[in-house]
């Protein structure tokens, strides 16, 4: 596993991690994962594919999620997406819910966010890689530190990005986040658990939408239609 899997694009932003000892021990960590024949998500291929989905300078929107789905299936390296056919989870249900009361949008039979990703939405998980059925396994191995300097490099590189940061470990990112330059917005996780503590009725969407216009940019179509 090299840093050939990044694009490009990104690679360069983030040539000095991927330089750290960290970062061969993150490695090393995975290729014995795979060696002893445990099944990780999402495939090898998928790893990077926020990161092949919207360049550095097309970002406009950054969504933070945790670790990927843990399922047969679901992964597919987008924060929240699941590919198509897959049917969407509790939480991205309550997503699509909250879409539709903000913006009125009938929500889609599908789950698949590449559109969003398309149009300069960052889907980002902190960290990149799972255990199958076995949530929050890979934490603390080196991925964290990858994503938290990505994030960095954003808000020190670009102006006018929006982050929502959903849930308490999203909102400890805040502290990476120049908040004078970028609009962070925060509520609670859309996790079934959660999601009417906060997140069902935040307007995340349609504020988003709102500042990118005041910066002069094209809002998200937040509909799949």
């Amino acid at each position: 596993m090299t840093m050939n899997e990044i694009p490009s694009s990104w690679a360069n932003w983030l040539a000095g991690e991927t330089t750290q000892p960290y970062w061969r021990d993150l490695h090393d960590f995975l290729a014995q994962e795979e060696a002893l024949g445990k099944q990780l998500y999402p495939a090898q291929a998928d790893r990077y594919a926020a990161l092949a989905a919207v360049e550095p300078e097309d970002v406009k929107v950054v969504i933070l999620g945790q670790d990927p789905y843990h399922g047969v299936g679901q992964a597919h390296g987008l924060s929240f997406s699941v590919p198509f056919g897959v049917a969407p989870p509790p939480s991205l249900r309550n997503i699509f819910k909250e879409i539709a009361r903000d913006l009125g949008h009938t929500p889609p039979s599908h789950g698949n966010l590449t559109r969003w990703a398309e149009q300069g939405v960052l889907l980002l998980n902190s960290v990149l890689t799972v255990q199958a059925d076995a949530a929050g396994s890979h934490r603390k191995r080196g991925w964290e530190r990858f994503t938290d300097a990505l994030i960095a490099k954003l808000s020190k590189e670009r102006d006018g990005l929006v982050f929502l940061l959903w849930g308490s470990y999203a909102e400890a990112k805040a502290a990476l986040i120049d908040q004078e330059r970028h609009l962070v917005l925060t509520s609670a996780h859309p996790s079934p658990l959660s999601a009417y503590r906060g997140f069902l009725g935040n307007g995340h969407f349609s504020a988003a939408n709102r500042y990118l216009q005041g910066q002069g940019r094209e809002p998200i179509n937040w509909a799949f239609t």
